[in-house]
């Protein structure tokens, strides 16, 4: 479609990055304002669980239903995505996602929270990201790549069966079903209009940059990838372009990094909420560097994180998307339970 737009200096690629920055500008004022965090959905504190999961499940009902309505219209298609291969890598996926949650616990966040805190004036969250960002390049490219292509070669040959789009009733049935599921906790967490407000425009952001990136960008002569939210890739590619940008150039994750932290400052700073901060003492520092690292090889393992993986990656219908969020949500309350005080109900770190 982007042929007949009528750009002349413009290019697939350069206009994904206004793409990803406009949508990483709405997601960092909506995440900042509503909170928006799986982990507090998990392991938070009691009060906030509830709420917390209730506004993730709506944003993630929303991001499938948009989704599987844009396939169903003929705009995007996931047949040739990567995370409907038709060989599972599950041992990666297992082993990542128990990876991924146990450092968004131990770093209190998974990397799209802890972007938005970086706007924040957290430098707590900034010290991770780059921790973050270094691990998972390596894991893709560099000293860790052994450990992806080493358990990469455990799989899973599921053909078609890796999508539930051919379950009985196919993918509107079972996009309905997971909708409802998600939609029937948020009605129990009571949650108030301004969250359920923020939930319903977090998923609409998921869709919309499908069909960005997949069909409005589309240029057969000049193909870019079909993407949506996700925070791994982009921060592995934000560290690349920030040290090699002469000779790579910038695509929609950069663009989406870069908006995410800026409208959570604008959001932080509006609202009297920005606010420095750093570490407290040498023992929490080394806490957050590893979940940090815990979280850039696991994120790169499962083929994403809470976003890429879950609200990005569920409404693909794909299989190893619903086993890495299920892998990244045991890995977390694993975690937590194992740090909780002796006698205390308490997570540790929530």
């Amino acid at each position: 479609m982007f042929e007949t737009l009528g750009f002349e200096t413009l290019t697939p690629r350069s206009a994904s990055v206004i793409l990803g920055l406009a949508i990483g500008l709405a997601f960092g004022v909506l995440a900042e304002v509503s909170r928006f965090c799986l982990r507090r959905g998990l392991v938070g504190p009691k009060a906030e669980r509830q709420p917390a999961l209730g506004l993730w499940l709506t944003a993630l009902a929303t991001a499938l239903i948009g989704t599987q309505a844009a396939v169903a219209m003929g705009w995007i298609s996931f047949a040739e995505h990567r995370l409907l291969a038709s060989d599972l890598p599950i041992a990666a996926i297992l082993l990542g996602g128990l990876a991924f949650g146990a450092g968004m616990v131990l770093t209190r966040g998974c990397a799209s929270r802890l972007t938005v805190l970086t706007g924040t004036g957290n430098l707590r969250a900034l010290t991770v990201l780059a921790v973050f960002a270094i691990t998972a390049h390596a894991t893709m490219k560099g000293l860790l790549a052994p450990i992806r292509t080493g358990l990469g070669e455990f799989t899973l040959p599921l053909g078609d069966a890796i999508s539930l789009a051919h379950l009985p009733g196919g993918a509107a049935l079972v996009t309905a079903v997971l909708a409802a599921a998600a939609l029937a906790y948020a009605a129990r967490a009571r949650l108030s209009l301004r969250q359920i407000a923020a939930g319903i425009a977090i998923g609409a952001l998921v869709p919309l940059a499908w069909v960005g990136t997949g069909f409005v960008l589309f240029d057969e002569f000049d193909a870019i990838a079909m993407e949506s939210l996700s925070f791994t890739l982009p921060l592995s590619d934000t560290l690349f372009w920030a040290i090699a940008s002469t000779s790579v150039a910038a695509g929609f994750g950069i663009g989406l990094f870069g908006g995410s932290v800026l409208g959570a400052a604008l959001s932080s700073l509006a609202s009297g909420r920005f606010k420095w901060q750093s570490f407290a003492t040498p023992a929490e520092t080394g806490r957050y560097l590893a979940g940090g690292a815990l979280m850039g090889v696991g994120g790169v393992l499962a083929g994403g994180c809470t976003l890429g993986a879950g609200l990005a990656g569920v409404p693909t219908l794909s299989v190893a998307a619903l086993l890495a969020i299920a892998a990244i949500a045991g890995g977390a309350v694993l975690t937590d339970r194992v740090l909780a005080p002796k006698g205390s109900t308490a997570p540790a770190f929530g």
